[in-house]
């Protein structure tokens, strides 16, 4: 065996000098090193230098926020509050007015809107990816308010003062992107005015639940939510419970942190979680779900469920938040005060919070649960019905703000977001946020007012962020990340959240033709806009200790640098690399960003081309034309920004003509041009050419079974030749996108490439000439005791004709025209894998696990495939002898489809059905439960599937139907044994042998094994495939045991000596008339929808 893996190393090591052309490039490298400078990469100065750029670029948006807070807080204060304000009095552009008006059962075309809205025109702008007015402003509002209420038409009164100051700030910065004042009503004001991306279905978006809006409006928060699920809370009551946490949960950010318990005698957690677990996406899923399973039984027992929630709040031992600490129980109702439970764990201080929820319609005495929010600064609320829920799970945020309030300029500061999609089709984002005050005082000597009015932002994407690290001098394998205090990636190349819209591809779904995923088409993607994106760093990258340091370190402010040897995952996510790898990382001043730089040993160096000859310029840019590719092969050209005036495209011939049209229009050296980018792709459109004068030209590629030989450059340039190959040609034309490429840079000697294969697809249809197996090589200069690898060459295999090739390297013929020896099991000659196919299974398998090729015809079809779906037993042997290593990580940026619902009835779930008895008796009539039922079904028409609507639906695009989920990923790289190893499968009677031996200098593995004899050996299959993971990837239960580490915001504002308390909430529940029934029973019946009526929470003192 060892005698045939030379042959085969010999015969590849062959092809590849004679073809690759490694050699003869490095040659023409040094021939034209007067058209070129190397240059170098200083991480600490790069570093350095981006992070001063990203700081300059979020100051001036930190200045426009201020003058934007200063203008609102005053014109606020100089606002006279108007009891008789009117509709008509009023005139604004309404963002959703188009949408209404085109949608008959809109609540303002039934009603007839009295306000005067205006009618606008709009441009496509490119910058907000969107149609934009800059003259005015629109407002939105949300579905659940009624515009015409005395606080709405006095909050839109006011803030129409902000458009000037909108646009003076877009004249100072003409970069400036969204400028948004969210205001604590729900009204929301920003500029430039654009139409809302209003859905097909209910509109749910309130500025109030957005993740900025969250996060200036409060300090971080410690919450435990507690429910009463005694016996009286049932049927409805339960239910309106159960979906008032759940909002309640998305009130939270990935500063807070939470648990949720029931209790009746006695109290319990609802999920796994024992103690205050970070508010992410993935924690509050495990609460959501968790919290349907709440049943209703026993005696109501205030005690217990306190009792635990300040238990919870206490414990020192966990990662919390440390700043306000809040109870939030809700209740259908009771007696008992718990007074000894707030003087033991509460009183006098009162750091905790109390606030109370009042749910259902019921006739009980709501004073003890009105007297326990007043007793502990909180406040009381009441949610009688499905409408009442969302604005009364957030009102808290109001009474968080006061001690902000009250701190004055001290809590006037910036804090900026983590990156989260924005709602109107900005893409990915950041926004800076500044809290706006209530200036006013009740009265002259009276106490201040300490209500928040609402958060500022403005919005920075990440785009922008991204324009100003170094795009492609740090190579294919080099990148600048940024993380936050939480460890989440701000920037990061594995930053890609996916969720599809319209049908596109998405993480998670596969392909529906066959190719390696980073040959794809771009297609438009999203994400669910109310869900943040927050990738941690070593879920970006795969996790070592030494990252966890970097992290750490970069997390508290530090500057660092450290080379590591670490694993890297391929770009098709199918093979795994041991690099080398340095980290240089330092803070972005005036933010809590921190920002890093990675790169390669061999991306210390790089080239600049120099090409002042003009008459040489347009000697190698005429091999970029079309006409030259018959005779000097064809060439691909990477999607760059070369220049501003080129059109992008994404088939690259199409792309190749705007750049020869735009060049014949403007020079290399044009000011409107990356001269850096141009200059390196007509350098390296030379130098590939000469390749193929000095080697490709004159060599027949049929001798050696080759289908196309290429070379791919750091410049862009990626040359096929001969020109009829490129057809076949699936590969990334961006280099920098390429796995072959970043792999042969990462890799030392020759990196196989099979063709793509899933498990799912029907295998290969061989034909002639059709397919092939990519084999590749870096190229390595040492220039002046520099060294750099700027080129990457390769040949295409014909898989059959080496297929043919490889039985006979590994026979015990010396050549191919010498005839073949008769050998079997029972003769006294070799066996070898020509002659004795039957007998023996010879193999190569590539480092990722991939089959490459076989000495079995019935095999070809499935290279590409993972070992272990052609042959389970021997690939599980492979493993278990440590010739492969697994590694398991999760894809947190998946997205899936919705599982089907389990129970398909035909009538709502968790609506009460009342009898025929019922409706006879005038008792039931105007008790709470028809009440509450009339509501629930009026609430059903305006609010349709209101307890099941996907809020992925109901929110954003109609078209999104898929939710972001976990992947698990699996990949196999090769293990510790590098030598020629034999070993034995036992399979009771039926053994099986094999020897396995590495080939040098390749990324394969040469297997020689027997056939299988029995099915006895058949034995689990190893998994390299995506799988869906149905418990959110690695057990949430498990990871919260131990933590990250993350540093929350580094002042707390929860706690003032002059706060105010005496405005807890006084609200109370009257049993409606049974003229009021009538008339709700007559609208039901005529299927109207009754007048909204006005769901703000209005605070006595806001207007004032």
């Amino acid at each position: 065996m060892q005698h045939w893996a030379r042959r085969l190393e010999q015969e590849i090591d062959g092809v590849m000098r004679i073809f690759g052309g490694v050699q003869q490039l490095r040659e023409i490298y040094k021939d034209n090193r007067n058209l070129f400078e190397v240059q170098e990469n200083e991480p600490q100065k790069l570093v350095e230098k981006v992070a001063g750029d990203i700081e300059s670029l979020l100051d001036r948006k930190v200045q426009a926020l201020k003058r934007l807070a200063d203008a609102a807080e005053n014109f606020q204060k100089a606002h006279r509050w108007q009891d008789n304000i009117k509709e008509e009095d009023i005139l604004y552009y309404d963002a959703k007015a188009d949408a209404e008006l085109d949608d008959p059962e809109s609540e303002d075309v039934e009603r007839g809107s009295k306000a005067s809205t205006l009618r606008l025109d709009f441009v496509e702008d490119s910058n907000f990816k969107n149609k934009v007015n800059y003259s005015y402003t629109a407002v939105q509002i949300p579905t659940d308010i009624y515009k015409g209420s005395t606080i709405i038409l006095n909050e839109l009164n006011w803030t129409e003062a902000l458009e000037n100051v909108f646009i003076e700030n877009r004249r100072q910065d003409p970069t400036l992107l969204w400028q948004v004042f969210g205001s604590a009503t729900g009204v929301t004001r920003y500029y430039p005015a654009t139409p809302w991306r209003a859905p097909k279905k209910i509109d749910l978006y309130d500025v109030r639940r957005r993740p900025w809006y969250i996060q200036g409006a409060s300090s971080p928060k410690d919450m435990v939510i507690i429910v009463d699920v005694s016996g009286s809370v049932s049927g409805l009551t339960l239910k309106l419970m159960k979906t008032s946490v759940c909002e309640m949960l998305d009130t939270l950010s990935d500063d807070d942190y939470v648990n949720v318990a029931s209790f009746n005698e006695k109290a319990q957690p609802v999920s796994c979680f024992t103690h205050l677990v970070q508010a992410n996406v993935r924690n509050k899923k495990v609460f959501k779900e968790a919290v349907q399973g709440m049943v209703a039984k026993g005696t109501t027992g205030y005690k217990a469920g306190f009792e635990y929630a300040f238990d919870q709040l206490q414990n020192s031992n966990i990662t919390r938040a440390n700043c306000n600490k809040m109870i939030m129980m809700f209740t259908d109702g009771g007696e008992d005060r718990v007074q000894d439970v707030f003087e033991k764990y509460n009183w006098p201080n009162r750091t905790v919070r109390v606030f109370t929820f009042s749910v259902g319609q019921h006739n009980y005495d709501v004073t003890p649960l009105q007297w326990m929010a007043c007793a502990n600064k909180g406040y009381y609320f009441e949610i009688p019905s499905i409408g009442a829920i969302r604005i009364n799970t957030q009102e808290y945020l109001d009474v968080l703000g006061r001690p902000m309030v009250l701190a004055g300029k001290e809590a006037k500061q910036v804090q900026w977001t983590n990156v989260y999609e924005d709602a109107l089709g900005l893409g990915l984002v950041v926004t800076g946020t500044l809290p706006v005050f209530n200036l006013t005082q009740d009265g002259p000597g009276e106490k201040k007012n300490q209500l928040i009015l609402g958060v500022m932002g403005i919005d920075v994407a990440l785009n922008d962020i991204k324009r100003l690290t170094p795009n492609y001098t740090l190579g294919a394998n080099g990148y600048v990340f940024a993380i936050d205090l939480n460890g989440y990636v701000l920037l990061h190349p594995n930053l890609k959240p996916q969720v599809s819209q319209m049908g596109g591809l998405k993480r998670g779904c596969k392909p529906c033709k066959r190719g390696p995923p980073d040959s794809l088409p771009f297609l438009p993607q999203t994400t669910n806009f109310r869900e943040p994106v927050t990738l941690d760093f070593l879920d970006a990258e795969l996790e070592d200790e030494n990252k966890e340091e970097i992290r750490r370190s970069m997390i508290d402010g530090n500057k660092g640098h450290k080379q590591i040897r670490t694993l890297v995952k391929s770009l098709d996510e199918r093979y795994i690399d041991e690099v080398m790898r340095n980290y240089t990382w330092v803070p972005i001043r005036s933010t809590n960003y921190s920002l890093g730089l990675v790169l390669p040993p061999y991306s210390t160096f790089y080239l600049q081309a120099n090409l002042s000859d003009q008459i040489l310029q347009v000697k190698y840019f005429e091999f970029l034309l079309p006409s030259s590719f018959e005779s000097e092969g064809h060439v691909f050209i990477a999607p760059r920004e070369y220049c501003k005036d080129l059109n992008a495209s994404d088939n690259n011939t199409e792309f190749l003509k705007n750049f020869i049209e735009l060049m014949e229009k403007v020079t290399p050296d044009s000011k409107q041009c990356n001269n850096f980018l141009l200059h390196n792709l007509i350098l390296d459109t030379g130098i590939t050419q000469q390749l193929v004068e000095r080697v490709w030209r004159d060599q027949d590629l049929n001798t050696y079974s080759l289908l196309a030989v290429f070379a791919a450059t750091d410049g862009g340039i990626t040359r096929v030749f001969p020109n009829k190959a490129a057809e076949d040609w699936t590969e990334n034309p961006e280099p920098f996108n390429a796995s072959f490429y970043r792999r042969s840079l990462d890799n030392h000697g020759y990196v196989f490439k099979p063709p793509h294969q899933d498990a799912l697809l029907r295998p290969l249809e061989l034909e002639n000439d059709t397919v092939g197996i990519l084999v590749s090589t870096a190229v390595e200069l040492s220039l002046g005791g520099r060294t750099l690898r700027p080129a990457v060459v390769g040949v295409k295999l014909d898989l059959e004709a080496w297929a043919e090739k490889f039985k006979v390297l590994a026979s015990n013929r010396t050549h191919q025209d010498q005839p073949q020896k008769q050998c079997g099991p029972s003769s006294h000659c070799e066996m070898d894998c020509e002659v004795n196919n039957e007998d023996l299974l010879c193999v190569l398998i590539d480092d990722g696990g991939f089959l490459v090729l076989s000495n079995q015809n019935h095999q070809w079809d499935q290279v590409g495939r993972f070992f272990s779906e052609v042959d389970a037993n021997l690939m599980l042997a492979l493993y278990n002898n440590s010739f492969y290593t697994r590694k398991e990580s999760y894809d947190y940026q998946a997205a899936c489809a919705p599982q089907p619902p389990g129970n398909l009835g035909s009538a709502p779930r968790g609506i009460f059905v009342p009898t025929i008895a019922d409706f006879l008796n005038l008792a039931w009539w105007t008790s709470a439960a028809a009440w509450s039922l009339f509501q629930q079904l009026l609430y059903g028409i305006i609010y349709h599937s209101w307890f099941h609507a996907d809020p992925a639906e109901a929110e954003g695009n109609p078209e999104v139907r898929e939710s972001s989920c976990v992947m698990k990923q699996t990949q196999y790289y090769f293990g510790s044994v590098n030598a020629s190893y034999n070993a034995i499968i036992d399979c009771g009677n039926c053994s099986r042998l094999f020897h396995a031996q590495r080939l040098t200098n390749t990324n394969l593995l040469f297997v020689v094994a027997e056939k299988p004899m029995c099915s006895q050996c058949e034995a689990g299959r190893l998994l390299q495939k995506e799988t869906h993971c149905p418990a959110d990837g690695p057990e949430q239960c498990e990871l919260v045991q131990r933590p990250r580490y993350r540093r929350g915001p580094h002042i707390c504002f929860d706690y003032n000596a002059t706060e105010d308390t005496s405005d807890c909430g006084r609200g109370a529940s009257f049993p409606p008339s049974l003229g009021v029934l009538v008339s709700l029973q007559l609208l039901l019946l005529l299927g109207l929808p009754p007048r909204p009526q006005p769901q703000v929470h209005a605070h006595a003192s806001r207007h004032l």
